[in-house]
């Protein structure tokens, strides 16, 4: 299979930004999941494939590295390729950056296929979905997943129906406001350095989710669980180096 590397040219918008006029961390997911969603339609592997057929993209590891945020009313190019497919992990690659060439974040993400009825994850055996890796012209980084997070204060949060998608659960950005609303609120004025997020289990409409906040040193760890662990995440507000 052949094609060419994923490039979206974009500008932030007023409603893709919070109160300090960086993008939100959710919004930011969002333009990942679908730059690669998009890209493996373009690949040949669009919704007949796999929605249709019963199949459905779902994140399981994502870690970005950040040099700053995008702000309101900036114009950015966001770059993505697929990387080596392992067993039914489907690996990829990003880079956002300015046009003048300025580095934003790297980073990089595996995904799965998931069976819509059993909810378990199929191969690419099974589906035919087989994605061959192309080379990025940036650094790229396997992705590692966050500590999770231990708190004596646990809060309880219920699944509404706004934050569902259509793969019938809690959408994967949507944790990111979840952890941007929980952590402290000194912490959202900082520069982020990098995230880290690992998805176990899905988080259906209804469901109620116990979650735990650390804060330990200059990183916020958030994680969530029902029977079982849900979700973790890890935002790291690194000093700036001198």
């Amino acid at each position: 299979m052949t094609g060419e590397a994923y490039r979206l040219e974009y500008k932030i918008l007023s409603s893709d930004v919070d109160l300090n006029r960086r993008l939100r961390l959710s919004r930011l997911f969002t333009l990942l999941q679908e730059a690669a969603i998009a890209h493996t339609e373009a690949l040949g592997f669009g919704r007949e494939k796999t929605l249709d057929r019963g199949f459905l993209w779902v994140v399981a590891l994502q870690q970005l590295k950040l040099t700053r945020l995008p702000e309101y009313d900036e114009h950015v190019i966001l770059d993505s390729v697929p990387g080596q497919t392992m067993h039914s992990l489907y690996l990829r690659y990003y880079r956002l950056r300015t046009p003048g060439g300025e580095e934003l974040l790297t980073g990089a993400s595996i995904w799965t296929l998931m069976d819509q009825q059993s909810r378990t994850m199929v191969s690419p055996e099974q589906t035919g979905v087989v994605i061959a890796a192309m080379e990025a012209d940036w650094p790229c980084f396997f992705p590692t997943a966050p500590k999770a997070a231990v708190s004596e204060a646990p809060f309880f949060w219920t699944v509404p129906y706004s934050v569902t998608d259509l793969n019938g659960h809690m959408n994967n950005a949507r944790y990111l406001d979840l952890a941007v609303d929980s952590m402290p609120a000194s912490l959202r004025g900082l520069p982020l350095r990098e995230i880290k997020a690992e998805y176990a289990a899905e988080l259906r409409l209804g469901e109620r989710l116990e979650l735990r906040g650390e804060l330990r040193e200059h990183c916020f760890l958030f994680s969530g669980f029902t029977d079982k662990r849900v979700f973790r995440l890890s935002l790291d507000f690194r000093p700036e180096q001198e």
